[in-house]
């Protein structure tokens, strides 16, 4: 028996695995013991990876090599080698820019990507066809912590991490639900608690979620109240002087407009909008404001929304006002769903962004990139963000597709549009390891991927 580690590919926790081969033949899984993710544990899915590589899996639902449908009419598609595959697909891609420009094209692409993949796709469209148009389906709900956190902390680099998990003094959990989206990282949360009984966990949701049963104090709020409540709870920290004025005279900016803004904001006018008690607010307050570390996580029910950033934000404020940040267990962390959603942000695998956290929108970031990659430049303007993308193709803009790892036509909002989208463009590539997928059926080109091991 063969062993090799790897990593589970599920979410966004990141597990170490410990794969079981014999031959070419995945038999079994466990978790790695020294992988500081998780440290041996795993959940259900984790555990039963290895059943997603047996053989009658395999013949049923995988993709195993390409495949190429000559008319869209076709519902079969035909085998075709590698070499012709790809041929293929930089013909027809070299054919819609030369007749149409590099902004006929489009990449979509998935937080299921490895970072190296990531970036060469990135650098493929931004630095060889000189298109900005590559998004990802992180900007469905990510984009929105990118936002956040550039928008108060200049940069989209998480100031926090799990280890953090052993070392705060409260938790703040809102919009997540940890216990089910992340088990492994709930398994710290409550092992940290029962290393640390003093340990205060705030529970903000408005569903009583599994995680919620862990809460000394849970906040079941009303939908889309979040920013009402992250200001009401800034209100209260002025108001008593909970927050930390050396720390925001010395390291923020902005404080006496941001003062301004949540005046307003009165604990009875914030209790009766989110649905709560004063003391309830006033507790969540104090309690944030006044523990030795304080440590925010956050997922889905803040970012994958219209009013995303916003809520992003405001929590953001919430650490900067009172200096629960930059110290142990202290400061606010965006649990990404995705496996990679955090790599495809480093490496620039957004509309708007470059490599290595540069913006596209700055003109020496562009050229810093631009020398990097050994091209004359990077365009300047702006790419199509995921919905423009296929709003752009239904429209006849964009005239060939390239979807990677990711299934638009199931996942994404507006299904009409999408499919509209998907049927109008004159060339779609699907990169996918799943034959099934509801985006294959509107495929030209079905090009197989791996999945993990």
């Amino acid at each position: 028996m063969q062993e090799t580690k790897s990593t589970c590919p599920y979410c966004g926790v990141g597990c170490g695995v410990i794969i079981e081969s014999e031959g070419a033949q995945i038999t079994g899984v466990r978790g790695d013991p020294t992988h500081p993710a998780n440290f041996g544990r795993l959940c259900t899915k984790g555990s039963t990876l290895h059943l997603t590589a047996t053989h009658p899996v395999t013949l049923q639902t995988r993709l195993l090599h390409p495949l190429h449908r000559a008319q869209r009419s076709e519902k079969a598609a035909l085998p075709m080698p590698w070499d012709a595959a790809l041929t293929l697909a930089t013909d027809q891609f070299a054919r819609v820019i030369r007749e149409h420009g590099p902004d006929a094209v489009g990449f979509y692409v998935s937080g299921q990507l490895l970072t190296e993949d990531y970036y060469v796709f990135n650098k493929l469209a931004k630095g060889l066809i000189g298109t900005n148009n590559i998004d990802t389906n992180s900007r469905l709900c990510m984009s929105s912590a990118v936002a956040g956190y550039k928008q108060t902390l200049g940069a989209d680099a998480p100031p926090a991490c799990y280890d953090d998990v052993n070392h705060a003094q409260c938790l703040f959990i809102v919009g997540s639900n940890a216990a089910w989206a992340h088990p492994i990282l709930f398994r710290r949360i409550e092992d940290a608690r029962a290393a640390n009984p003093g340990m205060k966990v705030i529970v903000a949701d408005p569903r009583r979620t599994d995680t919620a049963g862990l809460a000394d104090l849970f906040l079941p709020i009303q939908p889309g109240s979040d920013v009402m409540l992250f200001n009401g709870m800034l209100h209260l920290m002025l108001w008593e002087g909970w927050m930390d004025a050396e720390y925001i005279a010395a390291h923020t900016t902005g404080f006496d407009e941001l003062k301004a803004l949540v005046r307003d904001y009165t604990p009875e006018r914030v209790a009766q909008t989110c649905g709560i008690s004063v003391a309830d607010l006033t507790t969540a307050a104090k309690w944030f404001a006044t523990s030795k570390a304080t440590l925010s996580l956050y997922c889905q029910g803040l970012n994958q929304s219209s009013s995303g950033t916003a809520k992003n934000a405001a929590l953001i404020n919430l650490h900067l006002a009172t200096a629960q940040i930059g110290k142990p267990g202290a400061g606010p962390f965006s649990l990404t769903g995705q496996p990679n959603a955090m790599g495809g942000r480093e490496v620039g695998g957004l509309a708007n962004l470059l490599s290595a956290h540069r913006d596209l929108a700055n003109p020496q970031h562009r050229a810093e990139v631009a020398a990097l990659w050994g091209v004359a430049d990077v365009p300047s303007k702006p790419g199509k963000t995921a919905v423009e993308m296929f709003q752009a193709a239904a429209d006849g803009e964009i005239k060939a597709l390239w979807i990677a790892c990711t299934n638009p036509a199931q996942s994404m909002p507006d299904q009409a549009t999408v499919r509209r989208a998907l049927e109008r463009a004159e060339f779609v590539v699907v990169q996918e390891a799943f034959a099934t997928a509801a985006t294959c059926a509107y495929a030209d080109l079905l090009l197989p991927a791996t999945t993990w091991g």
